[in-house]
């Protein structure tokens, strides 16, 4: 009777410490939103399901492991008088199958899987929609984001507003050491880098307000380095351009001063009085001997190379 008691309370142990492990996991996260799990766009949605393909198909190996490594633990252990040790054993076909069989196919899956969202979810990839994309440019500095939207006149710092249902078409580049522009609720991460352009196209399913992040560490202010994204009913978005449009004048002078290094998080609108100074930005590292004054932009054709030329360097 004493025995049967205590092999109950012993078998018991790894399921009671199993279950408090994941009570406790439940309530230290059930307050916590993770924005990756709980997308807001297209691409969020369709990256958030690659990560519970990908996550199930590592359980399939995941779990069996450990389920034996305790089984094997438990029965073989030092008290068990009834296991038996084959050490003369060698070889079983069908386990040499399985633990060779199921990694392969798991591994071909994803191969499939990574070709197909490679192209699929090439951030340069222009998104299908009845509606004209809305054009964002990006500026990232130390250690701040500069939004110019050339279509309207108009520039912001450290927030972006957009058209809900609208594809976001990002150009990026950076006037400072090398920077990552990732808004989790929206979908992918892309680099900004100083002498060329990246792209990435974005959308927002329904209003609300979204972080944005730094998530390259370049700096004593990248921590400091958010934005936030607000997502508007496209009426009222229009509206806000309106009354941005009301702003202070933003030229050479106060990017320059703008471009000084701090981690001024403050939200700042402005109206365009330079509209090409985000190409100045682009071409002033693109020039000889390394010279850091401003330029006038290059030639068209130069432009679409570079950003042909970052194409090729991005990582989907």
């Amino acid at each position: 009777m004493i025995m049967t008691m205590k092999r109950l309370l012993l078998g018991s142990v790894i399921p009671l410490t199993l279950t408090g492990l994941v009570a406790i996991g439940w309530w230290l996260l059930k307050d916590v939103n993770m924005d990756v799990l709980n997308p807001s766009g297209d691409i969020a949605l369709q990256q958030r399901r690659i990560l519970f393909i990908t996550l199930s198909l590592a359980a399939i190996v995941v779990i069996p492991v450990f389920v034996m490594l305790i089984g094997f633990a438990w029965r073989y252990r030092h008290t068990n008088k009834k296991a038996q040790y084959n050490a003369d054993w060698k070889e079983n076909k069908w386990l040499e199958g399985t633990w060779w069989g199921i990694p392969i196919l798991i591994i071909g899956i994803l191969a499939v899987i990574t070709w197909q969202s490679s192209h699929s979810l090439d951030p340069y990839r222009a998104i299908e929609s009845d509606k004209k994309p809305v054009n964002i440019q990006v500026v990232a500095l130390q250690w701040k984001w500069l939004f110019i939207y050339p279509d309207y006149g108009i520039a912001t710092v450290n927030h972006i507003v957009v058209p809900e249902k609208t594809p976001l078409r990002f150009s990026l580049t950076a006037d400072a050491p090398m920077s990552s522009f990732w808004i989790p609720s929206l979908g992918s991460q892309i680099y900004a880098m100083n002498g060329m352009t990246s792209q990435l196209n974005l959308i927002a399913d329904h209003t609300g307000v979204f972080d944005g992040y730094n998530t390259n560490i370049n700096g004593k202010g990248y921590s400091a380095m958010q934005f936030t994204v607000e997502a508007k009913s496209n009426r009222a978005f229009y509206e806000w351009i309106e009354l941005t449009k009301q702003s202070g004048s933003f030229g050479r002078r106060e990017y320059t001063e703008l471009a000084k290094p701090g981690t001024d998080v403050r939200k700042m609108t402005y109206t365009l009085a330079d509209n090409d100074i985000f190409d100045t930005i682009v071409h002033k590292y693109m020039m000889h001997g390394g010279e850091q004054e401003p330029q006038q932009p290059a030639q068209n054709n130069q432009e679409t190379n570079m950003t042909h030329d970052m194409h090729t360097m991005e990582n989907p």
